[in-house]
């Protein structure tokens, strides 16, 4: 099953997708802008095989939950997020996201 929704952190619109698959979940919070993601998300394959497109995205592992993606700090980010945002690697979830208004 497939689940989006809107959601609003603060005053920031995002969209909140929720994947059911077979023994895990994919989870999702992203805008215009870029996106947080459960620990599916390859930010190395990001960073070096897509660095061009410039690429703004986090990886938060052991998450089961919107709220729980929201929270978990970050285990890695993309170089262009650092650059262009100020992310860095245990970042809140939430917090990376505000930047992105």
């Amino acid at each position: 099953m497939i689940h989006v929704e809107p959601i609003w952190i603060e005053d920031v619109p995002f969209t909140f997708v929720h994947v059911e698959l077979p023994k895990t979940d994919l989870l999702v919070v992203s805008n215009d802008i870029g996106y947080i993601m459960c620990g599916a998300l390859d930010v190395d394959l990001l960073n070096e095989k897509l660095s061009d497109r410039k690429i703004v995205a986090g990886r938060a592992v052991g998450v089961r939950s919107l709220d729980e993606l929201l929270y978990a700090p970050l285990q890695k980010v993309t170089n262009y997020s650092k650059e262009k945002y100020g992310w860095e690697e245990g970042m809140i979830g939430k917090q990376a996201l505000l930047r992105l208004r």
